[in-house]
C-alpha cells in the first residue's frame, strides 16, 4: 500500500531534480547523462573476495548517482526505478558481452554483444590476472546472447534480497523494481529477458554500516537461500545477479553461494554503481 502512495505524491506534487535539485523535473538531462551516459564497465572492490563473479557498472558511486540512489531507495521517489533500470540495463548489457560461455544458451555460439566494458579492463591493467584466483575465476564468466533472434531461452535476473525489516521500513524493494525497469528495458531492445527473485533472506543479519570487508563476509555467510520452488527459474537462461550498489562484493558472494546450493550457475553480475575506487582513481 505505501508503495502506491509513494508512487501518487511523485505523480500529484512537484518534484525537483533528485540528482542536483533543479527545479520540476524528476531527472534533469545532465544527472540522467552521469547516471546512464557512461558505458558500464568491469569493476572490481578491494579486495577482491573469494568466489566473486565478473560484476559490471554503470556509474561512481558519488555526486549526482550517489543522489539519486538514495532517492529511490531512502526517500521513495519511484520514478527513479526507469532510470537506474536503464543504467542496469547497461550494466547487464556489458556483462554479456564479456567472454562468452558457448553453452549458456544451450551449446550454442550465441554472438558477442560488443565490446561495451568502456575500456574498464584496460583501465585496471587486466587485474584479475593479480589478484589472486577467484579474481582469474571470474574471468570469461560473461553470457553468449542472441538478443531478438528468438532464442527460446531468457537471460534470468536474480536480485540480492534486502532485508525484510529494511523492505518494510521503506514500502518497497529497491533492487527488485530497479531489476524490473532493467528487464523492461532490455526487453525494449529485443533481449529475452526476465526477473526471477528468488533469492531470500534465511537468517537475519547485523546491519552492514561500519563493518569491513573481512566482516561483512562473515555476517552473510549462509544468510540467503532460494525459495522454494525457485529452482526451476535458475535454469531457464543464464542467471545475472543484480543490485543497485556493490561495495565489497560480500552480498553477491553469498548470492552466488545460495544460488549453486540450489543447483544453478552464476554467469555473472550487474549493478547500478560502485564506490570510486572500484572503477579507477581516474573516474569523477
Amino acid at each position: 500500500m505505501r508503495g502506491w502512495w509513494q508512487e501518487l505524491v511523485g505523480l500529484v506534487l512537484p518534484v525537483d531534480c533528485a540528482g542536483c535539485g533543479a527545479p520540476r523535473v524528476v531527472l534533469c538531462d545532465a544527472c540522467r547523462e552521469a547516471l546512464c551516459g557512461r558505458a558500464a564497465r568491469r569493476v572490481w572492490p578491494e579486495p577482491v573476495p573469494p568466489g566473486l563473479p565478473a560484476v559490471y557498472a554503470a556509474a561512481a558511486y558519488a555526486d549526482e548517482a550517489r543522489s539519486v540512489l538514495l532517492a529511490h531507495k531512502e526517500r521513495g521517489v519511484l520514478r527513479l526505478a526507469e532510470p537506474l533500470g536503464a543504467a542496469l540495463a547497461s550494466g547487464v548489457r556489458a556483462a554479456v558481452g564479456g567472454e562468452v560461455v558457448r553453452d549458456a544458451w544451450g551449446g550454442g555460439a550465441g554472438p558477442r554483444a560488443g565490446a561495451v566494458d568502456g575500456g574498464g579492463a584496460g583501465a585496471r591493467g587486466d587485474a584479475s590476472r593479480v589478484r589472486g584466483r577467484s579474481a582469474r575465476e571470474a574471468d570469461g564468466v560473461g553470457v553468449g546472447m542472441a538478443g531478438g533472434t528468438g532464442e527460446s531461452r531468457r537471460l534470468v535476473l536474480v536480485p540480492v534480497p534486502s532485508a525484510r525489516c529494511a523492505v518494510a521500513a521503506r514500502g518497497h524493494d529497491p533492487s527488485r523494481r530497479i531489476a524490473q525497469a532493467a528487464a523492461r528495458e532490455l526487453r525494449r531492445a529485443g533481449w529475452p529477458a526476465a526477473v526471477c527473485a528468488v533469492l531470500r533472506q534465511r537468517r537475519p543479519v547485523a546491519d552492514q554500516t561500519g563493518l569491513g570487508a573481512r566482516q561483512r563476509l562473515a555476517n552473510l555467510a549462509g544468510a540467503l537461500e532460494v525459495a522454494a520452488g525457485g529452482e526451476r527459474a535458475l535454469t531457464a537462461g543464464p542467471v545475472l545477479l543484480v543490485d543497485d550498489l556493490m561495495t565489497t562484493g560480500a552480498s553477491l558472494v553469498e548470492a552466488v553461494r545460495a544460488v549453486a546450493t540450489a543447483g544453478g550457475r552464476v554467469a555473472g553480475a550487474a549493478v547500478v554503481a560502485v564506490p570510486r575506487r572500484a572503477f579507477g582513481v581516474n573516474v569523477k
